[in-house]
């Protein structure tokens, strides 16, 4: 079988840092953080008060009214994505097989929202009071299914939902379905809209949420003071490409995919193996599918949530797999963690990482956990030459998925 190579044309980003990549890479270059204060909701009788919400949607330039009564919130930032994405890979759906062209867009939870509101609704008025619409909305696979309906794609479609590792996993998928030769193009990334008081109060019972009051020290990955992940929000899509079929149409290449990795803990429900062994498996898998060492890999987005467990065994798998000095980052500092679209939108700041020669700091962290080895990019963000990096993530369920991408050079 010929194995094509598959390329990135364009991407999509929503997110509490911006809502265009010019705007995202500019917040992670010069350090503005997007954590602030819970809006959605009051949140005074909980013990968390911060997330990463996205702010100034512009919801006006894809959507009308009627399309928030037909879609949950998470849904409109997968559209928005995916077709920011579009336009900017400058790819004509009419001049294109539908056939050849696919969805894979994830979500960790789906239309949490929705699923709140009507629930309380059957509680409080009765069945009869549920809207008709409540289950379409908040469906999981509606992400991908409505980005589909909107641009006319009939190939591959589908929703890959393994927690936070989700929207890497998506890639993953789209990127051997190219591969191998299934599709032409194929729409991948994630989205999250889980700030609601269902979603905040679920994680911090789980006693996974940050309740540090200060922005600036609430997501503050591999610090020794971190104490739990900020609730982030919105979505990545990614244009990937046959890379033959971009050149043919004159496309812009903006970056090449060039492995994945995916294993899976088998250990617990929400912890991850201490040792991090299925994590550096995972990061060795991507590598060998791109066919690098790891002395080749300039750059890790870390997974990087800014909770102990996480941390320690990430740390451990990297000094395992690369050793000591590899770069490694958390853009979750910037934004929270976006759950299932946490991959889409970090793939999107390590391509942008690579183009641009510049590594992002992990902003907010100022003092190194004792457990921590790896070489954390922390205080301010650096120059490097990187023609290959990597982005990690883990999910609850013990899900680990690695993406590795070649810097583009004719």
């Amino acid at each position: 079988m010929t194995e094509n190579r598959v390329v990135v044309t364009g991407y999509g980003v929503t997110s509490p840092i911006g809502n265009t990549p010019e705007e995202f890479w500019s917040s992670l270059v010069n350090g503005r953080i997007g954590i602030g204060p819970i809006t959605r909701f009051d949140s005074s009788d909980m013990s968390v008060h911060l997330a990463g919400e996205v702010k100034d949607f512009p919801f006006d330039k894809h959507f009308v009214k009627k399309d928030k009564n037909r879609m949950d919130r998470y849904s409109l930032y997968a559209i928005y994505a995916a077709l920011e994405a579009l336009d900017m890979a400058d790819l004509d759906m009419d001049e294109e097989d539908p056939d050849r062209v696919g969805v894979v867009v994830s979500s960790g939870i789906g239309g949490l929202e929705e699923m709140e509101e009507q629930i309380i609704r059957l509680h409080e008025r009765g069945p009869k009071r549920v809207q008709p619409m409540f289950l379409p909305k908040s469906l999981s696979n509606m992400g991908a299914g409505n980005i589909a309906m909107r641009i006319g794609a009939q190939g591959i479609c589908k929703s890959v939902t393994t927690a936070c590792a989700s929207a890497n996993d998506a890639i993953g998928e789209a990127f051997r379905s190219i591969k191998f030769g299934y599709q032409d193009v194929v729409l991948a990334g994630g989205s999250e809209s889980s700030i609601t008081r269902t979603g905040v109060a679920g994680f911090a019972s789980l006693t996974a949420l940050s309740t540090t009051e200060d922005p600036n020290r609430a997501s503050i990955p591999f610090d020794k003071a971190r104490n739990g992940f900020v609730m982030g929000e919105g979505a990545g899509v990614l244009v990937l490409e046959n890379l033959d079929h971009a050149l043919n149409r004159g496309a812009t290449i903006l970056a090449e995919v060039v492995g994945y990795g995916n294993t899976c803990d088998a250990h617990h429900m929400t912890s991850p193996l201490p040792d991090g062994s299925g994590a550096a498996k995972a990061m060795k898998l991507a590598m060998k599918e791109a066919g690098i060492a790891p002395s080749d890999v300039a750059y890790i987005n870390a997974h990087g949530t800014s909770t102990q467990a996480n941390e320690k065994g990430e740390s451990q798998a990297i000094v395992a797999v690369f050793g000591e000095k590899t770069p490694v980052s958390s853009t979750k500092s910037f934004t929270g963690h976006l759950l299932g679209a946490a991959g889409a939108v970090e793939a999107i700041a390590t391509i942008e990482a690579m183009r641009h020669s510049f590594i992002p700091m992990t902003a907010g962290t100022s003092e190194l956990s004792e457990d921590i080895k790896a070489n954390v990019v922390y205080g301010q963000g650096q120059a490097a030459d990187l023609p290959y990096a990597i982005s990690n993530t883990f999910g609850f369920g013990g899900h680990n998925a690695v993406v590795a991408f070649k810097r583009w050079e004719e």
